[in-house]
Formats: structure tokens, sequence, C-alpha cells
């Protein structure tokens, strides 16, 4: 199965026009199901039958076998996605997830399986979101690439207003089949997207949008951008402007560096009907045309005002220099991050002072210190990341304390309990300085 996949993919490249018209056996094969179910972890929430991995794995085969039996004569029916929220920086209510059965996560992941190597053969460099092989850091350092290299001066930083919310099934469809010839699976997508949200207890009938949380979801709107932005961009913006053009995206969060002032203006312009044109809008109190660039600085400074920022995966971006006074794109923690990631880290600490003993409380929170600075360790961040350690320590020193009415730790015990668990220190974990890449590659070569 895993042969006749990669086949699929080195047909995709080959053929960019080619429409595959026969891809639902692949869906419906066993192995590839089996495969399938062997890849989702087994910790992962419950849908509404409250299935576990576990529970569903005891008579795995037999369940395999009648599932896809009735995939194969098309009598498969999703079940309704059960609504859950995780915490959300702005948002009192949280970022909504649609939690599909565990049956359907294994039809979810065998046409994602089965359709992937299709369109990674087509997407755009620019694109970096939930893809194979591509990350948020590769973004990153893409784009401070481009701004330091490239004949940049202006910036637009943009959103989609609740992007997952408002994807127009009918465009997706009508995107789906430009690759897509097989109707059967354009059948058992659109089952998918139709199915139902329970949210307590009652069942609300899907019409827009790709549930968050759903296998398939963040692959569906790849395709959904591609066409609808990325294509865009390339194909019309980026031959139009007057000077140089870039664009970066990750998820529904998006980037365009222009040379020209007016170029940026026009596309900013442009961008709000582009998306009504497909459903979407704008966040407007996300999206922003600033100067940034080389110039930008001495720019400001004639004004007599700060160089402007802008914050994109988690990140400020500022002007910086180098040691040598060279023009440098540098980034920290955003305010916004930095202060959702303490406020979960007190939270989680409160309700794990109640079931954890100290050391497994000890080395819980290490793990998830370490978590946030194999994210944002990166080149030029390691003030905010070491602020970020600093607190998370203290908050973890008074909240121990409080598990009972006797003093858990003084410091000295609790340092050497740090010591003990081998406490992380802030250090840079990613480095994207391009100068110290550029002068390794000068030695080497």
């Amino acid at each position: 199965m895993a042969t006749n996949l990669k086949w699929i993919g080195e047909k995709a490249r080959k053929e960019p026009d080619l429409v595959f018209t026969s891809l639902y056996h692949h869906i419906t094969d066993v192995d590839n199901l089996r495969a399938c179910y062997g890849s989702l972890e087994a910790n992962k929430a419950t849908g509404v039958d409250g299935v576990t991995k576990q529970q569903y794995g005891r008579d795995l085969e037999s369940n395999l076998q009648d599932l896809s039996e009735r995939l194969g004569r098309m009598s498969y029916r999703p079940g309704d996605k059960r609504r859950s929220y995780i915490p959300k920086a702005g948002s009192k209510k949280g970022r909504p997830l649609g939690i599909s059965n565990f049956e359907d996560k294994i039809v979810e992941a065998s046409v994602k399986r089965t359709l992937e190597p299709i369109y990674e053969s087509v997407f755009e460099d620019s694109s970096y979101g939930y893809r194979p092989g591509r990350s948020q850091h590769q973004c990153l350092d893409a784009l401070g690439l481009t701004i330091q290299r490239k004949r940049i001066n202006h910036v637009v930083e943009a959103d989609i207003k609740g992007f997952f919310d408002q994807v127009n099934h009918e465009w997706l469809i009508k995107f789906l089949r430009h690759r897509i010839g097989d109707e059967r699976v354009i059948r058992l997508i659109i089952r998918m997207l139709k199915s139902g949200i329970m949210e307590d207890g009652l069942v609300k009938a899907s019409e827009l949008g790709t549930p968050q949380g759903s296998i398939l979801s963040p692959l569906l709107s790849n395709v959904y951008l591609h066409y609808v932005l990325d294509l865009w961009f390339s194909h019309r913006v980026k031959l139009q402007a007057r000077g140089e053009a870039y664009y970066f995206r990750f998820a529904d969060d998006f980037l365009a560096c222009f040379e020209s002032q007016e170029d940026a203006r026009q596309f900013r312009q442009r961008l709000e009907d582009r998306l009504e044109g497909f459903g979407l809008q704008v966040a407007g109190e996300k999206t922003r045309s600033i100067e940034f660039g080389r110039f930008a600085r001495k720019r400001a400074t004639k004004r007599g005002a700060k160089p402007a920022e802008f914050t994109f995966l988690g990140f400020t971006h500022y002007c910086g220099k180098t040691r040598r006074g060279y023009f440098k794109v540098k980034r920290r923690t955003s305010r916004k991050k930095l202060g959702s990631s303490l406020r979960e880290f007190t939270d989680w600490a409160k309700k794990a002072r109640c079931v954890m003993r100290k050391g497994e409380m000890l080395r819980a929170a290490r793990r998830r210190i370490i978590g946030h600075l194999n994210y944002y360790a990166i080149t030029d961040n390691s003030q905010r990341c070491s602020y970020y350690v600093h607190r998370t320590t203290q908050i973890l020193f008074k909240w121990l304390n409080r598990k009972s009415q006797r003093r858990a730790y003084t410091w000295a015990d609790f340092n050497q309990a740090l010591i003990w668990v081998k406490w992380p220190k802030a250090r840079i974990r990613k480095d994207l300085d391009p100068f110290r890449r550029a002068e390794a590659h000068r030695t080497t070569n």
C-alpha cells in the first residue's frame, strides 16, 4: 500500500494536470486502514460514542474488515462530532474543536493518507502549515532571509476571520475536483463535511467549515487556501507588482512582503474582495500594512518615531542590528503569547498540586517548559525565554507550597529538587541567524 501511495505522488508530480479517477480502493484497503489505526494516538479525546483506541483494537481485524466493507458499499456514515474547547488567547470560551469518533478518525486518516501525496506535488513553496517536512521555524527562517536579502520595504500582515468555521463546502468540492475525479471519494468527503456537531446534548448540522480537531481538516483547509490565496498571489499579485513581492502562509495566518508601498496598498485593498468572493472575511483588527525592512529604522528616526513591528506565528518581529551594525530581523515572544503561556502554566499548577506528588509535578512542569522552549527558544529571543523560565519556576514554587498547610519546600530544598530533575535552561535551541549560517557556509567551502 505504501508503495502504491508513493506511486500516486510521483504520478501527480510528473503530470500536474492529471485528474485521478481511481482512488477509492486505496481508502477502503484493509492494510491502509490498519496502518491508519496504528498511527493514531491512544490518549486522545474520545468522540460522541466514547470508544477508545484500546477498545476498538480488542477485535481489530474484525472491526477493520467490517469498516472496509461498509466503505466499499458506501453505507458508511460518519458520526456526529463532539464539540470541545481549548484555551485561546483573547477568547473566554476558547478555540472550538470537533472531536470525531475513533472509527471516523481512522477513515479521516485513510483519506488524508491517500490524497496528501497528490496535493503535496502541487502546493506552493509559500505554504508551510500542516505539511509533512515543514514547520513554523522553516517559515520564520524563510521570512527572515527574504526581508534581509531582498528589496523589502513594506509588510502586510493578515488574518482570516474564523477561517475554519467559514470554509464554503461548494467551493471546496469544486477545488477538489480539479485533481480528484473519483466521485466516491468526493461523496465520502461531503459526508464528512456534513456530519453534525454535538454540543450540550444538541446536534447542529454543518453547512460551513472544516472542524478543527479533524485529522482531514488541515489538508482540506490547505487545498482551499491553495486556490483562494497561494495561486492568486503567485500568478496574479506577484506578476502584476511594480517591485519585488513575496508571500508566506502558515494555516490561515499569512504575510505579504513588498518593495513598493503602492503594491502593498493595492494588495491590502484587493485582498478583501478576493476573500469575499469565496465566503471569507479579513480580520480587520489583525490586518494592516506597515513599513518594515533595512531602511525602516532610518525613516522612522527621521520622523521621530519608533520603527513598526509585526507579529507572526507567536513572535514579534522588529528591526534590529548585528554587532557590526548591519540590519537584521530580530524576534521575541509576543506579549500576548507570553502572557497566555504563563496563565496556562498557572492554571495547570493549581490543578496539578491536588492530584500529583511533588516529584511527579516537578517532572511534568519540566516537560511543559521544555515544550515551550523547543518552539520559542530561537536566535535573539533568549531574554523572553529566560523570563518565562524564571516566572514558571516562581509559579511552581508557590503552588507546590500550597499542597498542604506545611511548606513543601524551602528555597534551598526547591533548588536542590530543580537540580535533581535537571531543570531546563533558557538556551537557544533553534538557530535562525542567517549571518552565522552564511559564515559557516563560507568556512566549509
